[in-house]
C-alpha cells in the first residue's frame, strides 16, 4: 500500500494511574500531533481490570482518527507516546500490570495483519466490554474484518447490559 495512502485507524486507550482522564488527554493530543487528525472520541469509561488484580480502576476511551502513517508506523509512534507518558513497559510476559496509559491499535481500515508484534484487528479487543462500548459509541456500524459483524452487534453478542 502506498505511503500517501489515507487510513482510518481505531484506537482504544486506557489508563489506572495518576489523573487518568488527564493521562488519556494528553495522549489524545500527541496522538493529534503525531499520528494523525483525531475525528472522533468516545465519553471515558470506567472499568475494573482485567488479567490482573488490583485496586484501581481503569478509564478508558477510544477514539477513530485518520492518518497516512502505516500501521507499523502508527504502533511504533504509539509506543513513543506510552513510554513518554510513564509507561514503564508493555506487558513483558503477557501479564498485565498498572498503567499511566494504555494506547492499542484496534483496527486500521478494514484490514487483517498478522506479523511479528503486530496483529490487527487486536486479537481481544471483541472480548472486552471495556473497549466495545466506546468503540460502539462512537462507530456502532463498523464492521470487524474477521467475525463480519459490527462492533454494536460484537458488544450485544458479549451480553453485558
Amino acid at each position: 500500500m502506498p505511503d500517501n495512502d489515507i487510513h482510518v485507524v481505531f484506537l482504544g486507550l486506557g489508563s489506572n494511574l495518576g489523573d487518568k482522564e488527564k493521562n488519556i488527554e494528553r495522549a489524545y493530543r500527541e496522538i493529534n500531533k503525531r499520528i494523525g487528525r483525531i475525528i472522533s472520541k468516545s465519553a471515558f469509561y470506567v472499568s475494573d481490570p482485567e488479567g490482573f488484580e488490583s485496586e484501581n480502576r481503569f478509564v478508558n476511551s477510544v477514539c477513530e482518527l485518520v492518518t497516512i502513517l502505516e500501521a507499523r508506523e502508527v504502533l511504533r509512534v504509539t509506543q513513543a507516546i506510552e513510554k513518554e507518558l510513564g509507561r514503564t513497559k508493555k506487558s513483558p510476559d503477557g501479564g498485565y500490570a498498572d498503567r499511566t496509559i494504555d494506547i492499542d491499535i484496534l483496527m486500521v481500515d478494514n484490514r487483517i495483519v498478522e506479523e511479528p508484534g503486530l496483529i490487527i484487528p487486536h486479537p481481544r479487543f471483541h472480548l472486552r466490554d471495556f473497549v466495545l462500548t466506546p468503540f460502539a459509541e462512537i462507530s456502532p456500524d463498523t464492521v470487524h474484518p474477521v467475525f463480519a459483524k459490527t462492533i454494536l452487534q460484537l458488544k450485544n453478542e458479549l451480553g453485558y447490559l
